[in-house]
């Protein structure tokens, strides 16, 4: 597989290295701090082709949510949150991938309980490199901050003092190690 140029992702498919990869969320709690958690289950795919127009494509088991409180994990998958039994996933898919020196942008629609919204995410793009197993790598991080109101995601609770209990912008971040098919 040909080398990244500076402008250029590297050609060929690009499949999810699950073990190494991660899909995870922050939003501010109660005023004061962020809460984290993130998903087991997703899968992405990257494909560049000979021209370099890049396509990726993400989902996301709403079930497969993992916080630190069980009682949580069941109100975010309950419908007043992702409704995981009535939505089961989450899906990005690009419509515009471009590198900007060490930067890469990606363009796209986000869906969430059906609702689809654009987004855009920035991050870094690294590889290829040849793992120790021979396997040839690249890596995507990407982040961005969605207003999850947008995506159906309302529920809230007011704070005695003022404030909510959540914040409506959530930061998204994944961290996907990818292996050339």
């Amino acid at each position: 597989m040909p080398v990244a140029t500076e402008q250029q992702l590297p050609t060929g498919t690009w499949q999810l290295d699950k073990v190494h990869s991660s899909a995870a969320f922050a939003v501010k709690h109660m005023v004061v701090a962020t809460y984290r958690g993130r998903f087991e289950d997703f899968d992405a795919t990257l494909t560049v082709d000979e021209t370099g127009d890049a396509k990726l494509v993400g989902t996301v088991s709403t079930d497969s949510i993992v916080v630190k409180d069980e009682n949580l994990a069941a109100h975010l998958k309950s419908a007043e949150f992702f409704e995981t039994d009535k939505y089961p996933e989450l899906r990005f898919e690009s419509t515009a991938v471009r590198r900007e020196g060490d930067e890469v942008i990606v363009d796209g629609n986000l869906t969430i309980k059906d609702q689809t919204h654009p987004v855009e995410g920035r991050g870094a793009f690294a590889g290829p490199f040849d793992d120790i197993a021979g396997n040839t790598k690249v890596g995507l991080t990407l982040e961005t901050t969605i207003d999850r109101t947008k995506f159906g995601l309302n529920w809230n609770a007011p704070l005695p003092k003022g404030g909510f209990a959540l914040a409506n912008d959530v930061a998204l971040t994944i961290e996907l190690e990818l292996v050339g098919a």
